[in-house]
């Protein structure tokens, strides 16, 4: 309740150094759905760019006057064990701190941090985390912030992610993307009196939940869209079109029963791998493809020079290959290169095929992303490295699959893509409704720590 038709801001093509991508959340808190909440009474002009005016009785600070600061300490990667010592605490830890490796070294005291502690990546696209766990030691490129008792940890922690963007946006241009804890220390922030603090972070912990809760219920929804795609798949290569066509038994383990009029093939016998090797020039530009999982399709990698390809072996696509990622094929990760892959490569890990008359490639496609098909290419994908099971050519194509005559194949994929068209439609909207909650999340979050909104009232 309270935050349905959520409206997406525009954005304009370009911005200046004053609309910096910190700026634009500013900005954004002055959307519609955040015309419900009360103003201050008065405002005043912080003095500070990234934060404009803010209530007449509230301050501004420095982190540095209000936190400890504390860098990661570089680690040697080869004292890293799973089972003892301290955890130790990594850029991709910060959302995640049950995976933290343990430390066995001695114990760095400057590179202790403990629960409250405010966590940031320095590296690249930096992220923002409260430390909730046990002590742990902090890893290089990572930076602690420990408030001390003049301010709230929890209003501080909600405040910095709007000055921190600002600075690490305008490190684009530079040949790392690294913020420092010089950078950090000398951000400037809003400081209202101390009880106004923990309000302001209670108000924006509530709202936040349940926006959180909202977005997960509509995360949920997508996955039973996607569930309910795979079924729809696997009961077309199953039954076909008439779901009381008569059945018979077959000696295959992923395809037990098979309409009496389909025939069972291997699948050498409808494909056939080609291979259109590349001789890499140092100076040219190329671009991969890679396949995603689930049979979300294949993406395009960005363009590389030839010289950091390196000994990597590539092979010409063309359209109409069927292309599959040997070490996530048992993931659905199968697709078919359409013309807006002419004249990309893909690597020895995405082997190529062309199929034979006897089989539409759009239909081997559903057969190969049904719950049957990947059971198949699972079988034939032996190991256990977590999600990497690399899958065997030769033994996948001795496999047999079930196929009905070309034209029936051709009937069963138009009726299949009416129904995934409505499903991909659905699934739209609601992908469209999550950014727009987690854009108003933003929104909220940057009027009530800088003062654009008054939610005093609205906490209580």
């Amino acid at each position: 309740p309270g935050y349905a038709g959520l409206a997406k801001e525009p954005t304009g093509a370009s911005v200046s150094h004053r609309e910096a991508r910190g700026s634009k959340v500013i900005r954004l808190s002055e959307q519609s759905e955040l015309r419900r909440f009360r103003r201050y009474p008065k405002y005043k002009d912080s003095g500070i760019e990234w934060l404009g005016q803010i209530p007449a009785h509230w301050g501004t600070t420095r982190v540095a006057d209000q936190s400890t600061l504390i860098n990661g300490y570089p680690f040697d990667s080869a004292l890293f064990t799973l089972d003892d010592g301290m955890p130790l605490v990594r850029i991709r830890d910060l959302h995640a701190t049950d995976t933290v490796v343990r430390f066995t070294g001695k114990p760095v005291a400057t590179a202790r941090i403990t629960t409250g502690d405010i966590l940031i990546g320095m590296d690249g696209d930096f992220d923002v985390a409260r430390w909730q766990g046990d002590d742990a030691l902090l890893n290089q490129r990572m930076c602690c912030v420990r408030p001390r008792h003049s301010i709230s940890g929890q209003f501080m922690f909600h405040c910095l992610p709007f000055p921190l963007r600002i600075i690490n946006d305008l490190t684009h241009s530079t040949t790392v993307k690294h913020l420092s804890s010089f950078d950090v220390k000398k951000v400037a922030i809003p400081l209202p009196p101390d009880d106004e603090q923990t309000v302001v972070a209670s108000f924006i912990d509530r709202e936040t939940a349940k926006i959180d809760a909202l977005v997960a219920k509509k995360e949920s929804l997508i996955e039973l869209l996607q569930e309910k795609r795979t079924a729809l798949i696997t009961r077309a290569v199953t039954r076909g079109l008439d779901t009381f066509t008569p059945m018979r038994a077959t000696r295959s383990h992923a395809f037990p029963a098979v309409p009496k009029d389909w025939t069972l093939w291997k699948l050498r016998r409808v494909i056939r791998q080609v291979k259109r090797p590349i001789v890499v020039e140092p100076d040219t530009e190329y671009q991969e493809i890679g396949i995603r999982s689930w049979g979300k399709g294949v993406f395009h990698k960005d363009g590389v020079r030839g010289a950091l390809l390196g000994e990597k072996n590539v092979f010409r696509l063309e359209p109409g290959d069927f292309v599959l990622n040997i070490v996530f094929a048992w993931e659905g990760a199968v697709a078919v290169i359409s013309g807006n892959e002419a004249g990309m490569v893909a690597s020895h890990r995405f082997p190529t095929f062309r199929s034979s008359d006897e089989v539409d490639l759009d239909y081997l496609l559903m057969v190969l992303q049904s719950d049957h098909g990947r059971r198949l290419m699972e079988i034939n994908s032996p190991g256990a490295a977590g999600r990497n099971k690399t899958l065997r050519i030769g033994q996948f194509l001795d496999e047999e699959l079930p196929l009905p005559a070309p034209g029936m194949q051709r009937a069963i994929v138009a009726a299949f893509r009416n129904k995934e068209w409505q499903l991909t439609a659905l699934a739209s909207r609601v992908r469209q409704a999550i950014d727009h909650l987690n854009e108003y999340r933003t929104a909220l979050i940057s009027a009530a720590v800088t003062g654009k909104i008054d939610v005093r009232n609205e906490a209580a």
